[in-house]
């Protein structure tokens, strides 16, 4: 999951940087996920950059969902 970093990451240059492995998201990759729903993230591994921009802001559970949704089709997309 990429909302929040929890015990999979760390920050380096004012960005999260993932430091451990577990779920799609590989060690290395870097970004941030904002509190207006908007997240972006580079992933050297698989050479992908994904941004997504909503207005719907990270007020209702349904938020971080969207952001948890997005990023999972989008390695699923990489995967097939």
């Amino acid at each position: 999951m990429t909302v929040g970093q929890g015990l999979h990451g760390g920050w380096g240059f004012g960005m999260a940087v993932r430091t451990h492995s577990g779920g799609y998201a590989p060690v290395g990759r870097f970004g941030w996920d904002g509190g207006t729903g908007t997240t972006a993230y580079a992933d050297a591994v698989h050479g992908l950059t994904g941004v997504l921009l909503t207005q719907v802001g990270m007020s209702t559970p349904d938020s971080p969902r969207l952001l948890h949704d997005f990023w999972t089709t989008l390695y699923q997309a990489v995967e097939d």
